[in-house]
């Protein structure tokens, strides 16, 4: 059993364990870190799937199902919050294919119903997560059972002891377990060849007790339903149909038709309607009763019982094959904006599937889109429109089994849309595809097929039962001509009589003994056949023509003796017996409408028989209102212009036989037809106005009367008059307005039926405005055309003209265009060019005209310029005429050209001149201008012109002077090459020389390339470059090139030059080099860490690298990556052996060069052993040590000692350095205690200490005496003196100056300052002070006049002395 922990106990943790609350990313569940760090690649436990909320019947299979994460991975256990999971009954699995951890509880009971936690754990933390598991409990025996159980009386031990002490065939009979009530309901409406399937469902094996007790429960059913069903007959069990819905039937009368039918489903009362189109519904035909459940969904499954005013009339049990899913739903990725599909399969088809999203039942509407297919087979949910906001677990449900998935909406992360709505998009994301197709096809098929072989089935049981029936008539009809010849044979030989009787009894009671066992079916029909036979000695005895003693020899042995006599005798019987005149068709109950005609029919076996009618036990016969019919086999009773009074009971008997049937006269509510079309035509009123509508109408008190306006019922107020009676309604609506126009209806009511009336109510009113905005057909320089949308309402009445306005946008004045006729569309031709115009517009009908709709402002024919042409082409230029060309603007202002403008100018002027008159405009687009002076240097623009006048002119030509064409120049002078890269060149060239007559002045120069594998030139600037210098971009690195260059000038490209000789794409030869200032040639890693080094260099051309280590290749766990100018080592998680010194070889064409770096891999140094002291000499110890465990790894390592005593109380060091593990330390104190600490030293640093145990010598104390001398009076008395003399100071102005000096002397020597011989003491801009025979002198702000001499003068007693220096103010 699993343990239950309350929820608000704490977990206890073990010591040191933190508890961090963290929250997970799936609502819900709560994650618990028992770590402050986690390492790296673990991480705590979490769900990524968690289990889902339960509600479900009783006795079914519940499933949790949850998919968690974490490493190491985590141990799932589940738990509920009042009680213990039972392991025995209740499974824990692991699905390994889908990745669920489940716990699945078969066969759940209302005890059950508790919220279970799912717990994820790991060294690291914890996860856990509630469900709640709510159980439906069917039907209400089980609450009164319980019931019962609480209230029994318990037995004493006393009571106890003697009930064990008795043994009775009672006892053993209590001690059968007591069968399901559900059985017997299911057995009593249900036919007697389904028994032993029911039977087997429910473990009953006592046929016989059994069928003993289903009779004594059908006579006592039968008792109660006998008290409000008049007939029971046709219960068809409930049936699943194609379509996905079922339903079940059964034909009843019912005594009091006022009865209220109930609906039960496991004992609980379900709603149901009349329209059969809700969840539950009942269709009346007659006396047939058809229940009906719209798309059926796995939880309909259960027991459905029909009851009439608290009494049972008929049970059924509804079995839904089970629902699996084929395919499941699939994890969807989709993008943000985009719709995603989720498609299952399943095995049988459902009309329904309930989809849950995110724990939430989704519904048909905007959001989403569920559907399904023709086969019932393929559901389908469509999420629209997915946003960030959607994702989440997406489940479909049939009860007990369900499959769930991901769906994961990608934020769409274009720059581009920020700040933006994001369009929706038109793709799909998920769906099954044609595979899902051709899964649902063949399922289909298998099922069709399983229903062609059930068809089957049944029909052979069919036929089999009509052919045991057939048997069976055949019995009963040979039984009834034997009982019938043994009455007679009685009747005469009453001797004989008894002895067959007695060999019959005999004959039956050895039968009984040979017979084991029968089947249900056959001791039904026996039963049968017992009553019969009781019921014809019961006649005999009546009769007086049985003797006693056979009546007791029946008595005797009743159902033995009595099957054998049925069964006993021929097949076929000896004489046919004649049955007489029988109903082949019997009456059926009507009903009718008071003052119509009712027939009752019924259909004799003969037409010679005439047949008696009677009303509740009366005869009739016929009358004026009343018609007896004789038609052949038929007899017909005719009732004319029926009255409530002839409803009752009919019965019609002939020769014995009789059927009866009820006659029910209904009177509904009706309307005359005249005043029903009187009321219909509308009632057409103006605003304000009131509105009346009169109806007579009759039928059977009470009626219900409702008025309705456009579907809504009307009450009483200010404006709502409602005058009801017997046989009249009238409704007053006063001071009516336009939006209550529409459809009045009137609704009457009584028990017998409901009609209803319409009419229509017009309300006139004015029209609202026409609707805008206006759409414009047609805005040119000589018409608008444009169009508008009616009004929203007419007020009732037709448009009959629309009424215009004009206001020219500028002035004050509106210009009245009259009525234009009900088109609501206007051509206006009397506009003016680029003016704007604004309307007013105005509907007018019968009633009145609208208010204005003004529209927004149109402009006639916009002026729209032409745009500028392109730059004018010098086409040629001579002394007295330049030749121009342009080509047209690419925007014409959406109207023809009507020709061009030309304009020059001078060079070094402002002003343009037009070349042709205005208004004669160039219709060419190339012009000779001949108005140009020899000599002067002249630009030209064009200016395109249409109809809304000249646009804007183009971009000048360049400059050309009015002189005659030049000749072209000359080669150009010293072409070289200045700079090369690999895929630049640079060149430079002096301007050819210029000869009067033979090469003009270059104006321009091309640059032409050709590589050394074509034979084409190529030139390298599109436009002529006025400089004589180039730079040919984008050549191929170490390719070979032709390179030339060519003058030219309005006159042509004069000769090209040529270089001598081929160019190679590269920079000029260059020896490999070192950039970097300063390199580095030691480095110290750590081990683990990664290790890189950097080399710049420069080289041309590029060159080869090497790297060594050690002189010999690097290892290959290194890499090198290389660029043009750098080269990088790199040493991932590098270990002690990288150590060593790594060499770069940087060659090529021109030379090499080379460069070391050391590195040295270490890492930190682990602390010497244990530390021991020793003394071989007083006065000293030794130090002992046992060595690092990193001394043989690295051959630097050294130690440190450190000494503490006990007087200094402070640690400083002895020895460093050490490359052995010992060492004496001298000067050792007796009575003094030593402490020694001994540190490991390499390039990473120092490690941590050994300590040595506290050394301490102890002082020996002797005897120590001391001869004084004899003593001589001695004299401390000294003269001054400088022991540290003034020094030269140099101070910048503005800034301090400090002077200082030292002078001892006893007694204390004053102390006097001078500069250039003049005393300082007293002057308080220098701070003078003497402290223990230190003398200073601060100068705050040194200033040229501080410059010179000082002199400090010490005086005692016994002496003077001075000391000078020099001060220096630089500027």
């Amino acid at each position: 059993m699993f343990k239950i922990r309350k929820a608000k106990e704490e977990e206890p943790t073990a010591p040191g364990q933190l508890k961090i609350k963290k929250r997970s990313k799936v609502a819900g569940v709560m994650i618990t870190q028992y770590v402050e760090e986690l390492p790296e690649g673990m991480s705590t436990p979490d769900f990524t799937r968690k289990p889902i909320a339960l509600t479900i019947q009783e006795g079914k299979l519940a499933i949790f199902k949850a998919v968690v994460t974490g490493n190491p991975t985590p141990t799932v256990t589940w738990v509920r919050n009042n009680g213990e999971i039972n392991e025995e009954k209740n499974i824990v699995v692991f699905d390994s294919i889908a990745g669920e951890y489940q716990l699945q509880m078969p066969d759940v009971s209302a005890d059950q119903a508790d919220t279970y936690k799912c717990f994820a754990r790991n060294e690291y933390g914890k996860a856990v997560v509630t469900a709640a598991l709510n159980i439906i409990e069917v039907g209400f025996k089980k609450s009164k059972a319980m019931k019962e159980s609480r209230t029994a009386v318990r037995e004493i031990p006393e009571d106890f002891k003697k009930a064990l002490n008795k043994v009775d065939i009672e006892a053993k009979e209590d001690k059968k377990p007591e069968i399901d009530e559900k059985f017997w309901e299911l057995l009593m409406s249900s036919e007697k060849k389904d028994y032993e399937t029911i039977c087997a469902q429910y473990g009953v094996t006592d046929f016989r007790r059994m069928l003993k007790k289903l009779s004594e429960r059908k006579m006592e059913r039968e008792q109660e339903q006998e008290k409000v069903v008049e007939r029971l007959c046709n219960l068809k069990p409930i049936e699943l149909k194609a379509d996905g819905d079922a339903e079940f039937e059964l034909e009843m009368s019912l005594k009091d038709p006022t009865s209220k039918i109930f609906l039960f489903k496991d004992g609980v009362m379900i709603p149901f309607e009349v329209d059969t189109d809700v969840k539950h519904g009942l269709k009346q035909v007659g006396k047939k009763f058809v229940f009906s459940i719209n798309g059926v969904d796995p939880d309909d499954a259960g027991l459905y019982q029909v009851e009439v005013d608290g009494v049972k009339i008929f049970s059924t049990d509804f079995k839904l094959p089970p629902v699996e899913f084929l395919v499941k739903i699939q994890d969807v990725k989709a993008e943000e904006r985009e719709d995603a599909v989720f498609e299952c399969v399943l095995s049988q088809p459902l009309k329904k599937v309930k989809w849950m999203g995110k724990n939430n039942p989704l519904e048909q509407g905007e959001k989403y889109d569920i559907t399904v297919s023709e086969d019932m087979l393929i559901h389908s949910l469509v999420v629209k429109d997915c946003l960030l906001l959607d994702k989440g677990i997406y489940a479909a449900v049939t009860g007990l089994n369900s499959c769930n998935a991901w769906l994961v909406v990608e934020a769409d992360n274009d720059p581009n849309a920020n700040r933006k709505k994001k369009a929706r998009k038109t793709t799909r994301a998920g769906g099954g595809g044609p595979e899902l197709l051709k899964i649902a096809e063949e399922q289909q098929a298998k099922i069709q097929m399983e229903r062609e072989k059930l068809i089957a089935k049944a029909r052979a049981d069919a036929e089999a039962a009509a052919a045991a029936a057939a048997d069976a008539e055949a019995e009963k009809a040979e039984a009834m001509a034997k009982a019938k010849a043994e009455k007679e044979a009685s009747a005469k030989a009453k001797p004989k009589a008894k002895a067959q009787k007695k060999t019959k009894t005999k004959t039956k009671a050895k039968a009984d003994d040979k017979a084991e066992a029968t089947t249900v079916e056959e001791e039904e029909e026996e039963e049968e056949e017992e009553e019969e036979g009781e019921v014809e000695d019961e006649k005999e005895d009546v009769q007086g023509e049985a003797p006693a003693e056979v009546a007791d020899t029946e008595e005797e042995e009743p159902s033995q003796e009595k099957r054998k006599r049925v069964r006993a005798g021929p097949l076929v019987p000896e004489t046919v017996i004649d049955p007489g005149v029988y109903f082949t068709s019997g009456l059926s109950d009507v009903t009718t409408i008071i003052g119509t005609d009712a027939e009752l029919v019924c259909s004799l076996s003969s037409e010679d028989c005439d047949g008696v009618w009677y009303k509740d036990g009366k005869e009739i016969t016929a009358s004026e209102d009343i018609c007896i019919v004789k038609d052949g086999t038929y007899r017909k009773l005719i009732i004319k212009n029926c009255k409530e009074d002839d409803a009752g009971k009919y019965r019609c008997e002939a020769d014995g036989r009789k059927t009866e049937a009820a006659l029910s006269v209904e009177d509904p509510p009706r309307i005359n037809p005249d005043d029903l079309a009187e009321f219909r035509e509308p009632v057409i009123i103006k605003t304000g106005k009131d509105a009346t509508f009169n109806i007579s109408f009759v039928g059977r008190e009470p009626m219900k009367i409702q008025w309705y306006n456009e579907g809504e019922e009307l009450f009483e107020d200010s404006h709502i008059r409602i005058e009801k009676s017997s046989s009249h309604s009238r409704l007053v609506l006063t001071k009516c307005q336009r939006k209550i126009t529409g459809e009045i209806k009137i609704r009457i009511k009584n028990e017998c039926g409901t009609t209803e009336a319409i009419t229509q109510l017009v309300i006139l009113d004015k029209p609202t405005p026409p609707l805008g905005p206006v759409e414009i057909i047609e805005a040119t320089s000589s018409c608008i055309d444009f169009k508008w949308r009616t009004p929203k309402d007419n007020g009732g009445s037709p448009i009959t003209d629309y009424i215009l306005e004009r206001q020219q946008i500028g002035r004050n004045s509106w210009k009245k265009l009259g009525k234009i006729g009900p088109e609501p569309k206007y051509r206006d031709s009397d506009v003016d060019h680029g003016r704007k115009y604004c309307y007013h517009i105005r509907a007018e009908t019968d009633q009145a005209i609208s208010e204005m709709m003004e529209t927004d402002d149109i402009q006639a024919g916009t002026k729209a310029y032409p745009g500028a042409p392109s730059t004018p082409k010098i086409v040629s230029a001579f002394k007295d005429c330049i030749n121009l060309a342009w080509s047209a603007p690419t925007n014409t202002g959406g109207t023809n050209l009507l020709g061009y403008n030309i304009e020059k100018r001078k060079n070094g002027s402002n002003l343009w001149g037009h070349v042709n008159p205005p208004n004669e405009p160039i219709k060419e687009k190339n012009y000779a201008v001949k108005d140009v002076v020899e000599g002067i240097e002249y630009e030209f623009r064009v200016s395109a012109i249409n109809i809304s006048g000249a646009g804007e002119p183009s971009p000048p030509s360049v400059f050309v002077f009015a002189r005659d064409p030049k000749k072209p120049p000359g080669r150009v002078i010293d072409l070289k090459v200045t700079d090369s890269t690999y895929t630049t060149l640079s060149l430079a060239w002096t301007k050819p020389t210029e000869e009067e007559g033979v090469q003009d002045e270059a104006k321009g120069y091309f640059v032409e390339l050709r590589p050394a594998e074509n034979p084409e030139w190529g030139r390298c600037n599109s436009n002529a470059i006025i400089i004589s210098s180039y730079t040919i971009m984008g050549l191929k690195s170490m390719a070979m090139y032709w390179v030339r260059v060519l003058a030219t000038n309005e006159g042509g490209d004069g000769e090209p030059q040529e270089l001598n000789n081929y160019i190679i794409a590269m920079p000029p030869p260059v020896r490999p080099q070192f950039t970097d200032k300063n390199m580095k040639n030691f480095i110290v890693m750590k081990a683990g860490n990664s290790a890189r080094v950097n080399f710049n260099f420069q080289a041309s051309p590029v060159p080869a690298i090497k790297w060594l280590k050690d002189g010999l290749p690097v290892a290959k766990h290194v890499t090198v990556h290389n660029t043009d100018t750098s080269s990088q080592l790199m040493i991932p998680a590098a270990e002690r052996h990288d150590t060593g010194i790594y060499s770069i070889i940087v060659k090529n064409l021109v030379g090499q060069e080379t460069s070391s770096v050391e590195i040295r891999v270490t890492d930190e140094p682990k602390p010497p052993g244990p530390v021991e002291l020793e003394e071989n000499v007083l006065g000293t110890v030794t130090v002992c040590w046992i060595p690092s465990p990193d001394e043989k790894k690295d051959d630097r390592l050294h130690y440190v000692i450190t000494k503490r005593d006990s007087v200094k109380r402070s640690w400083h060091t002895v020895a460093d350095h050490l490359f052995n593990n010992k060492f004496t330390v001298v000067n050792i104190m007796p009575g003094r205690q030593y402490n020694f600490r001994v540190y490991t030293r390499n390039d990473m640093g120092l490690s941590k200490p050994s300590a040595s145990p506290t050394w301490e010598v102890e002082k020996r104390k002797e005897t120590f005496s001391l001869n004084f001398p004899a003593t001589k009076s001695c004299s401390f008395e000294t003269p001054p003196s400088f022991t540290v003399p003034l020094k030269m100071h140099k101070s910048p102005e503005s800034y301090e100056c400090y002077m200082s000096c030292a002078v001892t002397g006893n007694p204390k020597p004053h102390v006097t300052w001078y500069r250039n011989n003049i005393s300082l003491n007293t002057n308080t801009n220098y701070y003078i002070t003497n402290t223990c025979g230190v003398c200073s002198m601060v100068i705050l702000k040194v200033g040229p006049k501080d410059s010179g001499d000082y002199t400090v003068a010490a005086e005692n007693p016994l002496g003077r002395m001075e000391c000078s220096t020099k001060l220096v103010v630089q500027d």
